[in-house]
């Protein structure tokens, strides 16, 4: 199936004044002429929300996705890249790497997150601030937008918790990714790695990442919902906040990594959750 939002390869020839005379001087083979700029506008912004929805892609998956060629993704892609609306990344690869160059996946700029995002940023910061100013700054201060963002969460929280506990044991992350979704996350659950040692939640999108590179509360209180919630101990691996692709949080089955973590498990969901910053390293997507 052919898209007109595909770039033709080909440049539109220019009609003469007389069409009758002068078609024997026509190329055989004229190609039509190029897409309209909204409809090329508009597949750049198809191939950028494909990129929100699904994280970091390359022009072969986000091809696929679209359904165009890849050709026609990669001129989007240098469109967008020029824009600084995504930029390239080395495509991380598990296991033993094949030959040749390793794909390159995009990723949205922080200007690409802005043009999705509708969240009142400053606002946010702004309130924030104020309420650590009023508990008296310092540890205090930090403690209050603690107490905050996990109020917030709490709240939110509620509606996550009826889908997730409908939800079989097994397909409760599943869930909770598609509750998140409904709130704007572009959440996805697959599997981690290991697919014996659990699960991966990853959002590829969050509304209020730049108000959290400021105040990692939110995403500590986000990490220590999603353990209750699923009623287990869970590591946030990378953030959006952090300058990851993705927020990424694993998931552990049922039994497994006992006797990795021993006693940790059972340790306080505030302190497990905690290092979430320290251990915002590479996007493990």
């Amino acid at each position: 199936m052919k898209y007109a939002s595909e770039d033709q390869e080909r440049p539109a020839v220019q009609p003469t004044a007389d069409p009758v005379s002068s078609a024997p001087e026509r190329p055989a083979q004229a190609g039509p002429a190029p897409a309209p700029h909204d409809e090329q506008q508009g597949t750049r912004n198809r191939v950028a929300r494909s990129i929100l929805d699904h994280g970091p892609s390359t022009a072969a998956e986000l091809a696929l996705r679209l359904e165009l060629t890849q050709a026609a993704v990669r001129r989007h892609l240098d469109a967008l890249a020029a824009e600084g609306v995504v930029e390239p990344r080395e495509k991380r690869v598990y296991g033993t790497r094949g030959r040749g160059r390793p794909a390159k996946a995009f990723a949205l700029t922080d200007c690409g997150r802005d043009a999705f995002d509708q969240a009142y940023d400053q606002l946010a910061s702004d309130a924030l601030r104020w309420i650590a100013q009023s508990a008296g700054g310092g540890e205090e201060g930090e403690a209050a937008v603690a107490a905050f963002a996990r109020a917030r969460l709490a709240a939110q929280a509620e509606g996550y918790r009826k889908a997730v506990e409908a939800a079989d044991p097994e397909a409760r992350t599943e869930a909770l990714a598609k509750a998140l979704t409904a709130d704007g996350y572009a959440a996805t659950a697959r599997s981690a790695p290991n697919p014996q040692l659990g699960e991966q939640l990853c959002q590829h999108h969050c509304p209020v990442a730049h108000v959290a590179e400021q105040y990692p509360q939110l995403c500590e209180a986000e990490t220590e919902v999603f353990s209750r919630l699923l009623g287990t101990h869970v590591q946030r691996l990378a953030t959006i906040a952090h300058g990851d692709g993705v927020c990424t949080t694993f998931v552990p089955k049922a039994g497994a990594g006992k006797a990795t973590h021993g006693s940790t498990a059972h340790s306080s969901t505030t302190k497990t959750t905690t290092a979430s910053a320290s251990t915002a390293g590479r996007n493990p997507a």
